[in-house]
């Protein structure tokens, strides 16, 4: 699991006394205390409880328990009924540039795993030969994996490629490495496109064990259709990411037509 960096300070330990305004303006120094003092714990670091950190900066514990569950909100705490409030473990966050799983996780400074699951070629039927725009009696190979960051669960992937346009990809390593970089360097097939639709799901009982979590946990499922530089369809592909350890960050810019 991927930790943050030591600290001094001890994870049951209160957080720093500051100075706190004297009106109005304390519920927001309060999130910015609890916002640098949280990012210094290790992961899974108990949260002292509303009361004791109510009393210990000198507001109501309303006043906490607003500041927590906004950090909580945010994926920077978790809080688990009966046992208390603990630091989350560090999100990844997932922008609108089109990468492979493989130069994600490297790019943020965390090394990519996967474990095949299964893989095999099957008829595509009508509701895949829809998404790789192919005739429903064709090939597909379907190739299942649990992808990781540091050796732990990140996501369940299901990858759909006609079978013709990948000739022995069922003998291939798909262990290690980039299926994008498999594609380039043994296919000359390059990823160029892709669209991408992110929906917010709760995790099946099948998918929470894949992702050693719990069922019911929230997740994002994106699925994407990759195209070439053609605008061929390279893949379908349906990946469900934990909630709890991965983020959607994207970019919009303004119509300037608009008013």
């Amino acid at each position: 699991m991927a930790s943050r960096p030591s600290s001094s300070r001890e994870p049951g330990d209160l957080a720093p006394v500051v100075e706190m305004p004297p009106t109005g303006a304390k519920g927001a120094r309060l999130q910015e205390i609890f916002e640098a003092w949280v990012a210094e714990l290790p992961t899974g670091s108990p949260i002292p409880s509303e009361r004791d950190l109510a009393e210990h900066f000198g507001v109501a514990r309303m006043t906490v328990r607003l500041q927590l569950d906004r950090l909580a909100q945010r994926g920077l705490l978790y809080r688990h009924r009966g046992r208390g409030t603990f630091v989350a473990e560090r999100r990844v966050a997932h922008t609108e540039h089109l990468t492979s799983f493989t130069e994600d996780m490297r790019a943020r400074g965390l090394e990519p795993g996967s474990r095949l699951l299964g893989i095999e070629e099957i008829r595509a039927g009508a509701q895949l030969a829809a998404r790789l725009e192919i005739s429903a009696s064709s090939r597909v190979i379907r190739i299942r994996r649990v992808r990781t960051a540091d050796a732990e669960p990140m996501a369940a992937e299901q990858t759909h490629v006609p079978a013709r346009r990948f000739p022995g990809l069922l003998d291939q390593d798909l262990d290690h490495g980039s299926l994008y970089d498999l594609f380039e360097h043994r296919y000359a097939v390059r990823v160029a496109e892709a669209d991408q639709r992110v929906t917010v799901t709760d995790l099946t009982a099948d998918e929470a064990a894949l992702l050693e979590t719990e069922a019911g946990r929230p997740a994002f499922r994106i699925e994407r259709t990759t195209r070439d530089a053609d605008g061929t369809v390279v893949e379908f592909a349906s990946s469900v990411y934990r909630g709890d350890r991965y983020e959607v960050l994207m970019h919009a810019k303004r119509d300037p037509g608009r008013h």
